[in-house]
């Protein structure tokens, strides 16, 4: 007759049950299977879901990538090549933002370390200087708006005390979320081989990011202001323009669909990028993505076309 023993606090299993034990051994995988399974099926229950047979449909032929998620019942309205591998470009700053927002408070005030210049001369910045002290709702507003490279480097560094290790936890913040075919190598999206992603991992990071507020008051202005003083205790200003095309005007949504706020992307080597939070006539929430359009008029006539989707029944 087999007997179960009682294990108190401190103590150790020492003789375990021969039947128990033969049970366990043969029933492990079974568990094991269950609660991933289990584990799984309420993860996909919160997001959109692709096969990787929808997403062979080539629906935009200027465009490597598209996908488009209605956030409100997680349903993919469209997908295209969603899975292949791409370079992020600026796109890679709504992980940067993520991050800021889950660690600091917008009236946090970071005081910038070094010069933070670039080998590009072009590459879009602030040009901060060691000693200048500006906050991060300020940082932020260079970041997203006007998609500024030394901010992210400054947000980073304010975050993870340095690049490398704000590096290391942008990569594991995307395996947390499902973006398991993503790998960054800096916080600004300045093209690195070795810093790539795919549209549907952008789209479960920017989900993510949807909880946050802070980001869509400031990724839905067309133009921003902002202040810091320098070193010396000297006022700096700043006016910029937002990069989303479609919050200038040049290019317009289709009607009855609403912008939230997004982000855009532009290198040599990833093409023009978007992604926008979106809204239709009933109020429904979407999530949209394309990456590698052939030019911005490329990118915004396809995207605009792809957004007719939303109010469709």
């Amino acid at each position: 007759m087999s007997m179960m023993l009682a294990v108190l606090p401190g103590c150790q299993l020492l003789n375990l049950d021969t039947t128990y034990e033969a049970h366990y051994k043969k029933a492990e995988y079974q568990i094991k299977e269950k609660t991933i399974s289990d584990r799984w099926k309420s993860k996909a229950s919160q997001v959109g879901v692709v096969s990787k047979k929808e997403a062979d449909h080539i629906i935009y032929n200027n465009v490597k990538e598209a996908l488009l998620v209605n956030n409100t019942t997680n349903k993919v309205l469209v997908s295209q090549h969603v899975f292949d591998k791409a370079y992020p470009a600026s796109t890679t700053k709504t992980m940067t933002a993520l991050l800021t927002l889950e660690h600091l408070k917008l009236n946090d005030v970071v005081t910038i370390k070094h010069d933070i210049t670039f080998k590009d001369s072009a590459a879009v910045a602030l040009h901060l200087k060691k000693g200048d002290k500006i906050t991060v709702e300020s940082l932020l507003n260079g970041l997203i708006i006007m998609s500024a490279n030394d901010a992210a480097v400054a947000l980073a560094e304010a975050v993870g005390g340095s690049v490398k290790n704000f590096v290391s936890m942008m990569n594991e913040r995307a395996k947390e979320l499902g973006a398991t075919h993503t790998h960054f190598a800096n916080p600004n999206g300045l093209h690195l081989n070795n810093h790539y992603t795919t549209a549907y991992d952008l789209y479960l990071i920017f989900k993510e990011l949807t909880k946050h507020n802070e980001y869509f008051n400031i990724a839905g202005k067309a133009n921003s202001y902002i202040e810091y003083k320098d070193a010396k205790g000297k006022m700096k200003t700043y006016d910029m323009a937002a990069t989303n095309e479609y919050l200038t005007g040049d290019f317009n949504l289709p009607h009855q669909v609403f912008m939230i706020g997004g982000k855009t992307g532009t290198t040599t080597q990833a093409g023009s990028c978007l992604i926008i939070l979106t809204k239709n006539k009933n109020g429904e929430e979407f999530i949209s993505v394309m990456l590698k359009a052939q030019g911005k008029p490329a990118l915004y006539n396809s995207m605009t076309d792809m957004l007719t989707n939303e109010n469709k029944k």
